[in-house]
């Protein structure tokens, strides 16, 4: 009995390093997701390509001010920016290069050889796949994100921006070879081109609407938005505007669409039901692109001419202007955090369950998973995307859904503990 109960004697201190280590590494856990969650509430910033300047500029959009100036490849074209706000894509349309902007150190971290003048780009829905528009060779170039590098390329001639359909099955890009104007539609999953539509005058930039019933284009030396239906492959309407319309859109979470008119210089909203103007905000001079904050109650603004960022309340149509460098084009706004929490369906991790354990969301929407429980768990998704492997009580993570079907999940430390997502059309 003497040896055993020495024994014990023995492992008592030994108990006690485990026990403190544990919660040494639950403390050091819990303040690593904290410090990332106070990191993604910080403001969303946006980034402004200066194509004179082969710069972007890095806006501080609660500040209203510029914080950073990341060199780029010459003439920044085409820039698009991930889902979680962490990567921007630039293309240098006087290069051959395509820029990888981390957004957390505001640097280039990476340079994808392209091939000559890349004009637009686009990320598919579920960021997978980047689209660029290599207009001085003729093709569409597709980029695995994962790896950063080239994976295919599909001929068409003189492309200039690209679109991809909000259920990622389809690319539209204008076609700017000259006499042979038109719209290339691309299957994504094959990667190879169903057909091009031809048109009588140069297409310049074309959307999609955020529920992909619409596609809006503009032209060169028309005063309109063309309103075209995808599914009877018709231009079924025409938004009269001023002198050069040029970027159009119709942003998710908006009643109103906009387009950025050239000649008088300002952003023009209407709507998408009745294809009317509704009213105009005066902005800058040379207006080339816009874009909107993550909850769509704020539009950037980029001014070529004036050297500077037009921010609209576009409730109220108050604007504010933000310097920036030389021959301001593309611009993109991280969706910020913050705005991502304020809605969404919602999912409880309590008593070593999902609650509910099946939900249905709209195309689009996003699903917030809050740990209510007193144990740590994790998501792990069956389609591949990035879950986390540890959620501490009290912690939230976030996912937003961009293409139907039915995602299954389990908890990455739990596996027995099982959910749902069904992702329907709105």
């Amino acid at each position: 009995m003497t040896t055993i109960q020495n024994t014990h004697e023995h492992l008592w201190p030994l108990r006690t390093v485990v026990r403190r280590l544990l919660i040494s590494l639950f403390a050091l856990a819990a303040s690593t997701q904290m410090a990332h969650a106070a990191a993604t509430q910080q403001a969303a910033k946006a980034y402004v390509g200066n194509f004179k300047d082969n710069t972007v500029s890095v806006i501080d959009t609660a500040a209203s001010q510029v914080v950073a100036t990341v060199p780029v490849a010459a003439g920044p074209h085409g820039m698009a920016i991930t889902r979680d706000g962490r990567l921007v894509y630039v293309s240098g349309d006087g290069s051959s290069s395509l820029d990888v902007i981390d957004t957390a150190t505001d640097k280039v971290v990476k340079t994808i050889n392209v091939g000559k003048a890349p004009n637009g780009v686009a990320l598919t829905p579920d960021n997978q796949l980047l689209l660029v528009t290599v207009y001085g060779e003729d093709r569409v170039a597709f980029i695995d994100t994962s790896t950063q590098t080239v994976v295919a390329t599909t001929a068409v001639p003189k492309p200039h921006t690209v679109a991809i359909s909000p259920d990622g099955k389809l690319a539209y890009v204008t076609v700017q070879e000259p006499g042979h104007f038109g719209l290339a539609l691309i299957d994504m999953a094959t990667r190879s081109v169903l057909r091009t539509l031809a048109l009588d005058k140069a297409p310049r930039d074309g959307e999609f609407s955020s529920d992909g019933k619409a596609f809006y284009f503009t032209q060169a030396g028309v005063n309109g938005v063309q309103v075209f239906d995808p599914a009877s492959e018709k231009i079924v309407a025409q938004i009269p505007t001023g002198v050069s319309p040029h970027f159009v859109s119709h942003p998710r979470g908006s009643a109103l669409g906009m387009a950025v008119v050239q000649g008088p210089g300002e952003l023009l909203l209407f709507d998408p039901v009745t294809n009317k103007p509704a009213r105009s905000v005066t902005v800058g001079k040379q207006p080339h692109w816009a874009t909107t904050s993550g909850d769509g109650k704020t539009a950037y603004v980029t001014n070529e001419g004036s050297n500077d960022v037009t921010v609209v309340d576009l409730a109220t149509g108050r604007t504010t202007t933000i310097g920036v460098g030389n021959a301001p084009r593309k611009v993109v706004v991280q969706l910020g955090q913050t705005t991502a929490m304020e809605g969404g369906a919602k999912v409880s991790i309590v008593n070593f369950a999902f609650t509910p354990a099946e939900i249905t969301i709209t195309l689009g929407g996003s699903v917030t998973w809050t740990n209510d429980d007193g144990a740590p768990h994790g998501l792990q998704y069956h389609d591949g995307a990035k879950g986390t492997d540890l959620l501490l009580p009290g912690a939230s993570f976030i996912r937003r859904f961009d293409r139907l079907g039915t995602y299954d999940y389990n908890c990455s430390v739990h596996p027995y503990m099982t959910g749902r997502v069904v992702v329907g059309a709105q």
